[in-house]
């Protein structure tokens, strides 16, 4: 069985200018490098990493990259480029160049809810999908209708929803996203990620409290079409890395071993392509 951690990040603070993350989340202010990270995988068998981007900078996809090719276990890069820029198309296939480039992900949590359903967007989607690239969808609740009109939109687009799109699970209300999950569900090129559900439960999570939001996941989508991710190092503003294993594991107990390997990595190695 091959393990895939479908989801984390690398930083320098330095070349962030004063940006996120930001010095009051003490827990994750500092680097984090692969350094950090290759521990806490040999400990916990994971085989590979998809590594994402965390700054809307195209110096900081070029960074990842580079880390990439220094460290093999990155087996994928979700990268970021002006999906709306005049050059989109061109600025795309330069970084699709790179065979670890493997996605793209506009930080869609940060902005208007509706920046995504624009189809100033289709020539950057139509590079993508030429160049053979995933779209991480970077949202909240809120954006979820929105997302239905782009991903319908562009039915040769895989999208995948990362942290399953952040419900407020502390706060115990769910609003319309279960109904805007099973909605985005329905189209067979959406995918999603069990990540940072502890992070959206705080500090007090349970198992107990994330089933429910782990299970319409998996109701919705299927274990063929969710990959498992660990959102590390923000992972550590609620929990660790054996923490969250443990719990994934616990809440994926009840279902049969294919589908709990598909989940922990072959459906991110199909999905970004790893070798």
């Amino acid at each position: 069985m091959m393990r895939i951690d479908a989801h984390q990040h690398f930083w320098h603070l330095a070349a962030r200018g004063g940006g996120w993350p930001p010095p009051e989340l003490a827990a994750i202010h500092r680097d984090f490098t692969p350094h950090d990270l290759q521990p806490l995988l040999r400990a916990h068998g994971i085989d590979a990493t998809v590594l994402v981007q965390s700054l809307p900078d195209e110096s900081d996809t070029r960074f990842m990259l580079d880390l990439a090719d220094r460290h093999p276990f990155i087996g994928a890069v979700v990268g970021w480029a002006d999906l709306k820029a005049a050059d989109a198309p061109a600025r795309i296939a330069a970084l699709a160049a790179h065979p670890k480039l493997r996605g793209l992900r506009p930080m869609l949590q940060g902005l208007a809810d509706d920046w995504i359903d624009d189809a100033a967007l289709d020539p950057a989607i139509e590079a993508m999908v030429r160049h053979g690239l995933a779209f991480d969808a970077l949202v909240l609740p809120r954006h979820l209708p929105a997302l239905l009109a782009f991903a319908a939109r562009h039915p040769r687009l895989p999208v995948v929803i990362d942290h399953i799109a952040k419900p407020a699970i502390a706060a115990g209300e769910p609003g319309a996203w279960r109904e805007d999950i099973a909605r985005l569900a329905a189209l067979p090129q959406v995918h999603c990620k069990l990540s940072g559900l502890v992070t959206e439960a705080g500090g007090d999570w349970s198992v107990t409290r994330l089933r429910p939001y782990a299970g319409h996941v998996l109701e919705a989508f299927g274990p063929e079409r969710v990959l498992w991710g660990s959102d590390w190092p923000v992972l550590d503003l609620a929990a660790d890395y054996g923490r969250w294993i443990a719990a994934s594991e616990a809440l994926l107990a009840h279902l049969d071993e294919p589908d709990r390997q598909a989940i922990f990595g072959l459906n991110a190695r199909r999905f970004y392509g790893i070798a």
